[in-house]
């Protein structure tokens, strides 16, 4: 079995399969965390969008190509990625039309008994969210990239040395 297609199907050891399998939901619940409440605590949007990123990389390094495409596909990867850009929009220019102000500013109005919740950020928790969908697709769409390019690279390596005079094939053909 070539390199290429070893990367793409294959994933590792039981070991490290099984300790995602106990790692990716408490990690995903993290970022889910820093999402949310990164208005409160330091985090937010693009902390929390790494993290839950991180963990879709992990189960793809873990288990392979296949398995993690079926958890988080690219198709669904790129449109939360445009979602979270068209949400971040919405509420920059929302902002400028009812707050009157500038581009992003804050027109959702907190009372003083909801101080220090989760809903008293204004429009800050609907940004992380959107920045941590932005953020979170964008990176696993970059990982895929890379993958995909490395892979590519596999192949051509593969094929140029099984091109090459002295290998296997071409000695078969030599003493035919």
């Amino acid at each position: 079995m070539s390199t290429s297609r070893k990367l793409r199907s294959e994933g590792m050891g039981m070991t490290v399969n099984t300790v995602t399998r106990w790692l990716k939901g408490p990690i995903l619940l993290f970022g889910i965390y820093l999402v949310l409440y990164g208005h409160i605590t330091p985090g937010g949007g693009f902390g929390g969008g790494v993290v839950i990123a991180s963990a879709f990389i992990l189960i793809t390094l873990a288990s392979g190509e296949r398995a993690a495409q079926q958890l988080f596909s690219k198709g669904v990867a790129s449109r939360l990625d445009s979602t979270g850009l068209l949400i971040f929009l919405a509420l920059g220019w929302l902002g400028t039309a009812w707050a009157g102000a500038y581009f992003y500013s804050n027109f959702i109005d907190t009372p003083e008994d909801a101080l220090f919740t989760l809903l008293s950020g204004g429009i800050m928790p609907i940004a992380n969210l959107a920045l941590g969908l932005k953020v979170g697709s964008a990176l696993f769409l970059v990982f895929t990239l890379l993958t995909a390019f490395q892979i590519a690279g596999h192949e051509v390596d593969d094929q140029q040395v099984d091109d090459q005079p002295g290998t296997d094939e071409h000695q078969a053909e030599d003493e035919s």
